[in-house]
């Protein structure tokens, strides 16, 4: 017995799908009712090929479905295993630009960034990593529109770094989710109450993530 997105077959037991599909709901679960995010089901990537069936896709497994709803703040376990029964199999997506929006950095320089806040007592919000390299920290909305601004104010506007705000219209992969076929995404800093819902203002962030980029 097997389950299709938009043409790619994936093989598992019966009871092995079951257990999935209940482990898939909880995260989902947990996103839109502990967290208070919405949730979109996504494309999966397998040998580079996009689940959505284009063989043009320019972004193999890390697209949402166009077809499928998307699962709003506040939904129960009930409501996550009902819409993920309705595709199986998709991956866990994350609007950006609601209630949160992201700094993408290099991983290394990221990794060295949040332990250097976390012993300055910066407020932070969740981090996450992707097989890709890269580490995101969850910001409050409005980084994306606010960072050239923001650089500017700082000095850095002039800086050649490996930085950059993601805002509305645009979708992360959560984790526990594979990335386009290359393996999952992972927290770094998990969600927490308090931060989850309310993330620090990138500006708090912005001079130790910018520092540690331009000198990695």
């Amino acid at each position: 017995m097997g389950f299709t997105i938009g043409g790619i077959r994936e093989m598992r037991p019966g009871g092995a799908r079951r257990r999935g599909r209940a482990g898939w709901a909880t995260a989902v679960a947990e996103y839109t009712g502990l967290w208070g995010w919405a949730v979109t089901p996504g494309a999966r990537a397998a040998a580079g090929v996009c689940s959505c069936g284009d063989p043009g896709c320019a972004a193999p497994g890390a697209h949402p479905l166009g077809f499928a709803p998307e699962v709003p703040p506040g939904a129960t376990l009930g409501m996550a295993a009902d819409a993920w029964a309705e595709v199986p199999g998709a991956s866990v997506l994350l609007p950006v630009g609601r209630s949160f929006d992201v700094l993408d950095a290099p991983e290394t320089a990221g990794r060295r960034a949040l332990v250097r806040m976390e012993r300055m007592g910066v407020p932070l919000g969740p981090v996450a990593v992707t097989p890709t390299g890269r580490a995101q920290f969850f910001v409050a909305p409005g980084a994306a529109a606010g960072l050239p601004g923001l650089l500017y104010r700082m000095g850095w506007d002039d800086a050649d770094l490996d930085l950059r705000a993601l805002g509305a219209g645009t979708y992360i992969t959560a984790p526990p989710s594979d990335l386009g076929g290359l393996g999952p995404v992972r927290w770094l800093r998990p969600p927490a109450p308090g931060t989850a819902a309310a993330p620090p203002q990138a500006r708090l962030l912005l001079g130790t993530l910018a520092y540690i980029c331009h000198r990695w």
